[in-house]
């Protein structure tokens, strides 16, 4: 019975060879309404004026509560596994604004 149950709970994933690809970003926007989180990824490229939004993705408080726990708990399983990750003394500023709320990432 406990075997049944699990298979019902099983979610079937599917990854398109494209989506596999990934994108990259160097940059996260996020803003957010009281009833969802906007996350823009972009990709910012050195000496260039203009970046562009590679990916967007929209989400619910209760997931962006649970997203942000599960990369809290990724990120201590990276450094206990290969050091602490560096972070620069300064914060990029960035000419960018979206409206609303917002934060960097």
């Amino acid at each position: 019975m406990a075997e049944d149950m699990q298979k019902q709970n099983q979610i079937n994933i599917e990854l398109s060879e494209e989506i596999a690809e990934g994108q990259y970003a160097n940059l996260a926007m996020i803003a957010h309404s009281s009833s969802e989180f906007v996350i823009d990824f972009i990709r910012l490229m050195p000496g260039l004026p203009k970046a562009k939004v590679k990916s967007r993705v929209v989400i619910t408080p209760e997931h962006a509560k649970r997203l942000l726990a599960a990369l809290a708990d990724n990120i201590t399983k990276f450094e206990e596994n290969f050091g602490e990750i560096k972070q620069a003394q300064e914060a990029p500023s960035f000419p960018m604004n979206f409206g609303g709320t917002m934060g960097e990432a």
